[in-house]
């Protein structure tokens, strides 16, 4: 094996350690959490509000 091969399995591995360590939850949890999260900054959201005349650059 070359040293690009090496390199490349060594990347690999350190990928697929790292989405191992991944904590998952189920699509209906995170949905949940995600609208509840959208509906905690509602009044905050810039793109439910509009922006400021005054406070935007373009």
């Amino acid at each position: 094996m070359g040293s690009g091969a090496h390199v490349k399995a060594l990347r690999i591995v350190e990928q697929l350690e790292m989405e191992a360590d991944i904590k998952r939850i189920a699509v209906s949890q995170a949905a949940a959490e995600l609208q509840q999260y959208s509906m905690g900054n509602a009044c905050k959201d810039a793109s439910l509000l509009g922006v400021p005349a005054g406070s935007n650059p373009f």
